[in-house]
C-alpha cells in the first residue's frame, strides 16, 4: 500500500469510526467502545507508519498528492483534496493519533457509567479526524473544513453535561468566540488565494521562498493579520483567549484532547504552515510577538491565582501556546513544532492525571485538596505521573519541557542579538523577555499546584480537628472530573487499569522526548535545537527561583494558620484581578456586548414605534376615509336634499362674496 493511501486512511478511519459509533450507539451498545478505540488506534499506527516511510525534511523532500474535488469557476482556483506530507506534518499527526488514542482508552473507564458515552466517543473520533485533516491538508479550503468541524465538535463536547448551566454557557461561549475569529480568517484565506492564484499551501509557500521566483504578496500585512485573528480564536491567544478556561466545564478527557493535540494546536500549526506569509510582513511578526508576550505573561499570572485545578491547567495551556506563537514570531518553525510536540505529551498527561486526582478528592478545588489527607494513597499513579508532568511544564532539566522551551528562548535570543533578514529585532526581544518572565511564573504555579494538591495537611493544620479537614468544603465545579456535573463532595471511583496505563504511557515522552532535540533538528532540516548556555542558565535559574519562592510562601502561609495558598503573598494586589482573569470578560461585555444589546433595543424600538407606525398609519388613513364615506351614504333622500341645498347656499354666498 502506498504512502499516499496510508495517509488518506489516517483521517478516514476515525471518521468512519464516528459514523459507525453514532449508528450503533443504541442498537448495539456492546460495539461502542471497540468502535471508539480501534479506529483511532489504527489511525495512530498508520500515522507512525507514514512518518517512518516519509521521513523528515521539508520542501522538495515532502510528499504531495492531490485530486480535484470541484471547480470554482476559475481555472486557476480549483478546490483539491490535496495532502502535503513533510517532517512537520507527519510528526504532528503522530502526536494527534497518540493523544486521541489515549483519550479514547481513558474515557472507557472515566465515562463508563455515562449514558451519553456513545455520542461522546463518536464526537471525539470526529474531532480527531478533523484535526488530522488539518494536519495533512495542502488545500486551504479543505483545511478550513477540518477547522470548522473541530469548532462544532468542541461545542458539543464542552457542552456534554448540558444539564448544567456552566456547560451550556461554556459551549456557547467557545463556539461564538472562535467564530468571531473565523470570519476574518476566511476573508484572509480568500485574499491570500486571490493574490497567489491558488489554494494550495505548498505552492504559495514555494513561490514566497523560492529565489527563482519574483512573486510577492501585494498586501502581506493585511492578509497576515486577518489570518492571525482566526489563529487567536482557535489557539486561545490574547485577546480571544477567554473561552478556554470556561471550556473546562466539559469532561476532563475532552480538555486533554482540546489542549494537547487538536483545536488549540491547530491555530499555531496553521501559522507554522503559512510562516512565509507572516515573514513577508515585519509588522505582522511584531503584532504576533506582542500577542504572544501578553498571552504568556497574563495567562501565567492568572494560572497562579486559580483555585480549580483544571482552570490552572487551562491558563497554562494558553501560556504555552504563547511560547509557540513567540517562536513563530521570530521565524523559527522548528522550535515551535518541537514545543508543540513536547507540550502535547505533558499537557495531555496533566489533564488526565487531574481527572484521576479530582475523582479521588471529590472536588476540583485546590483549597479543598490542601485540607484533605491521603490523596497520594488513593491515586498513587496520578501522583507520580502528575509530578513528572509538572516538572516538564516547569521546564526543569532533563524533562522534555526544558529542551523544547529552551529551543524557543534560544530562537528568541538569536533573533534579538543576531537577527536574520526579515525578522524584526523588536520581536526577538519581546519574546525573549516575556518568555523568561513566564518561565519564572510557570514554575511558581506548577509548584503551587503540586503543593496544594499533593502535600496534604499543612504543618499548622495538624492541630486542627480531623473532622474539619478530611471532608472538602468546596463542591466540585462543573469542570471537575468524571461525574463532575453531579457536584459530589466525597471521593469518586478509583481509576481503572486503562486509565493508569494511559498516564504512564504519556509519562514516557514527558520525561524523555526532549532528549531527541538533535534528531529533531535533522528531521526538520532546520536550525539546531540544542540548548544554549545563556538562555538555559537564565530559564532554569528563574524557574528554580519561582519554585523556591512559592515553596517559601506556602510554608509561611501554613505557619500562620491561614489557608495554605501562597498566591496572596506572591501576587499581592494582583491576586484578585488575576483570579478573575483580569476582568476581561467584564470589559468585553461593556465594550462590545452592552453596545450591541443597546443597539438591538434601539432597532427594536425604531421597528416597533416608527416603521410599524408608518405601516399602521398607511392602513388607518384609508380606513378613516372609508368610514366617513360610508356614514355619508345613509340612503335618506331628505338628508341628500338638505346637503345639496346647503351646498348650493354655500356656493352662492361664496360667489356673492367674491363679487363684492
Amino acid at each position: 500500500m502506498s504512502t499516499t493511501t496510508l495517509a488518506v486512511l489516517v483521517p478516514l478511519l476515525p471518521f468512519l469510526g464516528a459514523c459507525a459509533g453514532l449508528a450503533a450507539g443504541r442498537r448495539a451498545p456492546g460495539f461502542v467502545r471497540p468502535l471508539a478505540v480501534l479506529p483511532t488506534l489504527a489511525a495512530f499506527a498508520l500515522a507512525v507508519l507514514v512518518a517512518v516511510r516519509q521521513g523528515g525534511g521539508v520542501g522538495p523532500d515532502a510528499l504531495n498528492a492531490a485530486t480535484q474535488l470541484t471547480p470554482t469557476g476559475n481555472e486557476l482556483l480549483p478546490i483539491d483534496l490535496a495532502f502535503h506530507l513533510d517532517g512537520f506534518a507527519v510528526l504532528v499527526a503522530v502526536l494527534v493519533g497518540l493523544v486521541a488514542t489515549c483519550v479514547q482508552l481513558y474515557s472507557t473507564g472515566y465515562l463508563r457509567d455515562d449514558p451519553r458515552y456513545p455520542s461522546y466517543a463518536a464526537l471525539v473520533s470526529l474531532f480527531t479526524a478533523a484535526m488530522l485533516l488539518v494536519v495533512y491538508s495542502d488545500d486551504l479550503i479543505v483545511l478550513l473544513v477540518g477547522w470548522e468541524v473541530m469548532g462544532i465538535c468542541s461545542y458539543f463536547l464542552v457542552g456534554h453535561y448540558w444539564e448544567t448551566a456552566a456547560a451550556r454557557s461554556a459551549s456557547l461561549k467557545a463556539f461564538l468566540v472562535t467564530k468571531l475569529g473565523d470570519v476574518p480568517f476566511l476573508i484572509g484565506i480568500l485574499a491570500l488565494a486571490s493574490e497567489a492564484g491558488t489554494f494550495r499551501i505548498s505552492t504559495i509557500t514555494a513561490r514566497l521562498t523560492s529565489q527563482l521566483s519574483d512573486f510577492e504578496l501585494s498586501h502581506p500585512t493585511v492578509i497576515a493579520l486577518l489570518l492571525l485573528a482566526g489563529v487567536a480564536g482557535k489557539s486561545a491567544q490574547f485577546p480571544l483567549h477567554s473561552w478556554l478556561p470556561d471550556a473546562m466545564a466539559g469532561p476532563t478527557p475532552v480538555s486533554a484532547l482540546i489542549h494537547a493535540a487538536t483545536m488549540v494546536a491547530a491555530g499555531v500549526y496553521v501559522v507554522a504552515r503559512l510562516l512565509p506569509v507572516f515573514t513577508a510582513s515585519a509588522a505582522a511578526l511584531v503584532v504576533l510577538a506582542v500577542m504572544a508576550a501578553l498571552t504568556m505573561v497574563g495567562s501565567a499570572l492568572a494560572a497562579l491565582a486559580q483555585d480549580d485545578v483544571k482552570r490552572v491547567l487551562a491558563y497554562s495551556t494558553i501560556g504555552q501556546l504563547g511560547y509557540l506563537a513567540g517562536a513563530l514570531a521570530v521565524g523559527n518553525r522548528s522550535a515551535a513544532t518541537f514545543h508543540l510536540l513536547s507540550h502535547g505529551a505533558f499537557k495531555a498527561l496533566l489533564f488526565l492525571a487531574a481527572g484521576v486526582l479530582i475523582a479521588a478528592a471529590g472536588t476540583g478545588s485546590l483549597t479543598a485538596m490542601a485540607r484533605t489527607t491521603g490523596l497520594r494513597g488513593r491515586a498513587p499513579d496520578a501522583f507520580w505521573t502528575m509530578t513528572i508532568g509538572l516538572l516538564a511544564l516547569a521546564a526543569i532539566p532533563p524533562f522534555s519541557g526544558f529542551f523544547s522551551k529552551e529551543a524557543v528562548l534560544a530562537a528568541a535570543e538569536h533573533a534579538a542579538l543576531d537577527p536574520v533578514a526579515g525578522i524584526p529585532v523588536a520581536a526577538g526581544w519581546i519574546v525573549l523577555v516575556a518568555g523568561l518572565v513566564t518561565a519564572l511564573l510557570t514554575a511558581a504555579y506548577a509548584t503551587r499546584l503540586w503543593l496544594l494538591a499533593w502535600a496534604g495537611r499543612s504543618p499548622a493544620a495538624q492541630a486542627v480537628a480531623p473532622t474539619e479537614l478530611d471532608v472538602p468544603d468546596t463542591p466540585v465545579t462543573a469542570g471537575g472530573a468524571g461525574p463532575e456535573a453531579r457536584a459530589q463532595t466525597h471521593p469518586g471511583p478509583a481509576a481503572t487499569a486503562p486509565m493508569n496505563a494511559v498516564l504512564w504511557l504519556l509519562a514516557v515522552p514527558s520525561l524523555a522526548f526532549g532528549l531527541l532535540y538533535g534528531w529533531l533538528a535533522d528531521w526538520f532540516a532546520g536550525p539546531s535545537l540544542a540548548p544554549t548556555m545563556t538562555t538555559s542558565v537564565l530559564g532554569t535559574g528563574l524557574a528554580l527561583i519561582g519554585a523556591l519562592v512559592t515553596y517559601a510562601a506556602w510554608r509561611q502561609a501554613t505557619a500562620v494558620g491561614r489557608t495554605p495558598d501562597p498566591t496572596p503573598a506572591l501576587l499581592g494586589p494582583l491576586h484578585q484581578p488575576a483570579r478573575a482573569g483580569f476582568h476581561l470578560d467584564a470589559a468585553y461585555d461593556r465594550m462590545f456586548v452592552a453596545p450591541v444589546r443597546g443597539g438591538a433595543r434601539l432597532v427594536n424600538f425604531l421597528d416597533r414605534e416608527v416603521v410599524d407606525a408608518y405601516v399602521r398609519g398607511a392602513a388607518t388613513l384609508p380606513g378613516w376615509l372609508g368610514t366617513l364615506a360610508r356614514r355619508a351614504q345613509t340612503g335618506n333622500a331628505q338628508t341628500y336634499l338638505s346637503v345639496l341645498l346647503a351646498g348650493a347656499v354655500v356656493l352662492a354666498v361664496a360667489v356673492l362674496a367674491a363679487g363684492a
